[in-house]
């Protein structure tokens, strides 16, 4: 929060990010803050600056396909320690109370508003409110980062002088469904300011839709939040909320009158933002078929996750550009081999239904070529008669993954999984993977030359949110959401009549496994759940599932019960049979209890009960507390006797005021 006058060298850092004529600049010593702020070009590359806070693929790893990680969804080579209640620890510095992008966001807005009222800056007014827009937008994500990891939080819309009352005052936290509200406030400024169509004329930055799909991501969030959370530590006005020692919130009154006005104010406001979005984009086609072969068929719903250019794909809403030479990725070559050693759990395969519409458990074994449920014993078995996004995204060996021959990195054929390696190059953490991203071009797979793009937003997502706010909100479906939900299934190749489905679900089963059937440690009820499963598999590995099972507080059943992530069925037929996993003399290279989970445990691989010294050998653990971050010491602001209890700042539910210590 503290007041930093290096603005000059962030701003003129960010002139390389797109300006024209440069060189005809003013020399950087002659040029103020102030001055640099004063035209179109000045402020679309300032606006362009801000673009890196959005989730986009980094360059090592498997990009945003990986973001699902330490979910139910997906587990990496180690646990996360939020899992191991104990090992995660209130810090002295750091963490994610922190202004810097805020910082970056109001410094431009305190000298550009007053500027663009005064018409004082030179170019095309749309394109100037554009760009203004653009980082008003910026803000609310930004703020929408602190609300999902800290909820209360100050509200700061100016740059705040060095001054230790100034900063102590603005140091309040403000109720979590305030910041939420201020949040839909400045997407509702963006959305006024945004053109249809930006003035680069393509899908590289922000449109008008992307700011209502990002509003209706908000607004569902803090609804299901304060529905679940009610009564809480975790929301304003709930038994033990720490916020209500401080005599600035102690008498705290919701805008609406009561917290149920709340949840139906946010739920309304996802809803009505949704809609705009899923009635203005068409999804795009899927086949229904994965191209083996470049004789076959073309099928645009898979190569939208992986082609070079993401303009021509309808849903695609905002996606970021790579070239070689200046951004790379490595999605293509993760994506064609072990994902980064990150695998996809027998949870997130189990959720694909039928394409008749039964659960797996629902339909007969093996009984119709055609239609039957073919089981997990035999890993090219796993998708047969199922879902289409599942035939399409999860790998089986022999599959071909690349349609010309493979780079430094790449598999042009997949391999059998290796279990044993002890690199995220090779490493198949569950034995299960996917083939989100995989773009049939085997240069992508050349070691960090992939300029495979990244969707930021797309459309289904609002299809999705507007389905789920509806249902959250009036116990019911309407004919619009009716709509929505058969168009995805249509879309899937699944039986449309998603009641059919839900007739069929057994909740004591879901719940074995899959943490999005439980809120508040009760099972949900069948059509809720389903809807959640649609957008698991619809959103599968896009970054989402760590937000969703949070907001559905899907995570207390783990307080009491241990869960085991679990993968591919090792001992049935794999072990056994597999010559992949033989020496040249015939011998086993799996050891069960050193590389391999015991068959003591079951038939299905568990990725962390291999050594007793992994902090998940014994199952995922959950603490309430770890459902928001702990505030580091450093940032309570001390009184003059240092007590910690004094400050304006107060620590989150279940954290302790000290710096090593552990949720209570």
């Amino acid at each position: 929060m503290k007041r930093t006058l290096k603005t000059i060298i962030i701003i003129w850092s960010l002139l390389f990010a797109g300006c024209n004529k440069f060189l005809d600049r003013e020399p950087l010593a002659e040029v103020t803050p102030e001055q640099y702020l004063s035209n179109e070009a000045n402020l679309a590359s300032y606006a362009i600056g801000l673009y890196d806070m959005l989730p986009t693929h980094d360059q090592w790893g498997y990009g945003t396909f990986t973001f699902d990680n330490h979910t139910d969804n997906m587990a990496g080579m180690y646990p996360s320690p939020m899992y191991a209640p104990g090992q995660s620890r209130v810090e002295q510095t750091g963490g994610d109370w922190d202004f810097a992008l805020l910082y970056r966001c109001n410094y431009f807005l305190q000298q550009v508003v007053p500027k663009v009222a005064r018409n004082e800056i030179a170019g095309n007014p749309g394109a100037i409110n554009h760009y203004l827009g653009e980082v008003y937008f910026m803000r609310a994500f930004a703020y929408f980062q602190k609300l999902q990891a800290l909820g209360d939080f100050p509200i700061i819309t100016e740059i705040l002088p060095d001054e230790h009352g100034a900063l102590t005052e603005a140091s309040k936290r403000r109720p979590r469904n305030e910041v939420a509200r201020f949040i839909l406030e400045d997407l509702d400024r963006a959305i006024d300011l945004l053109n249809d169509v930006p003035p680069n004329g393509g899908k590289n930055r922000l449109n008008k839709l992307a700011a209502y799909l990002f509003k209706s991501r908000v607004a569902l969030f803090e609804g299901t939040w304060l529905k679940y959370f009610r009564g809480t530590a975790f929301v304003p006005g709930g038994t033990g909320w720490p916020g209500a020692v401080k005599d600035y919130n102690s008498a705290y009154q919701f805008p609406s009158g009561s917290i149920d006005g709340e949840i139906d104010f946010f739920l309304s406001e996802a809803m009505v933002a949704a809609s705009v979005v899923a009635d203005a984009v068409p999804l795009v086609e899927n086949t229904g078929t994965y191209q083996h072969h470049p004789t076959d068929p073309v099928n645009p719903y898979f190569n939208m996750f992986s082609d070079e250019n993401m303009e021509g794909y309808s849903e695609v809403l905002l996606w970021r550009k790579y070239s070689v030479g200046m951004v790379t990725n490595s999605v293509g070559s993760d994506a064609s081999r072990a994902n980064s050693g990150v695998g996809t759990t027998r949870s997130m395969i189990n959720a694909f239904i039928m394409q008749d519409g039964k659960p797996i458990y629902a339909s007969p074994a093996k009984m119709d070529e055609n239609t039957s449920y073919w089981g997990d014993e035999e890993l090219t078995h796993i998708t047969k008669n199922r879902d289409t996004r599942a035939q399409l995204f999860v790998k089986k060996p022999g599959d071909r993954n690349l349609h010309t021959p493979p780079g430094s990195h790449g598999y042009e054929y997949e391999p059998c999984p290796n279990l044993i390696a002890t690199t995220g190059d090779e490493k198949y953490t569950t034995g299960y993977a996917i083939r989100k991203g995989l773009n049939f071009n085997g240069k992508h797979t050349q070691f960090l030359e992939s300029t495979i793009g990244s969707i930021v937003f797309r459309a289904s997502e609002a299809y999705l949110n507007y389905i789920e706010a509806c249902y959250e909100k009036n116990g019911s479906l309407d004919g619009i959401a009716d709509n929505y939900w058969k168009k995805i299934r249509q879309r899937a190749k699944i039986n449309e009549d998603y009641l059919y489905t839900t007739g069929l679900t057994n909740m004591a089963e879901e719940g074995k496994t899959d943490w999005g059937a439980y809120s508040s440690g009760q099972l949900v009820d069948p059509l809720l759940f389903n809807i959640r499963r649609e957008r698991r598999c619809e959103l599968m590995a896009e970054g989402l599932r760590m937000m969703d099972i949070k907001r559905w507080r899907s995570m207390d059943q783990l307080i009491h019960d241990p869960y085991h992530v679990e993968g591919i069925d090792l001992y049935s037929v794999l072990y056994p049979e597999w010559d992949c996993y033989r020496d040249a003399n015939g011998i086993s290279i799996l050891a069960p209890g050193v590389n391999v989970s015991h068959p003591s445990f079951g038939k299905y691989l568990q990725p962390y009960r291999i050594s007793p010294n992994n902090i998940a050998y014994n199952g995922y653990r959950w603490h309430m507390a770890h459902y928001l971050a702990p505030i580091a010491i450093q940032h309570f602001i001390n009184t003059s006797d240092g007590n910690l209890q004094e400050s304006p700042i107060y620590q989150n539910p279940g954290w302790p005021l000290e710096a090593g210590g552990t949720p209570q």
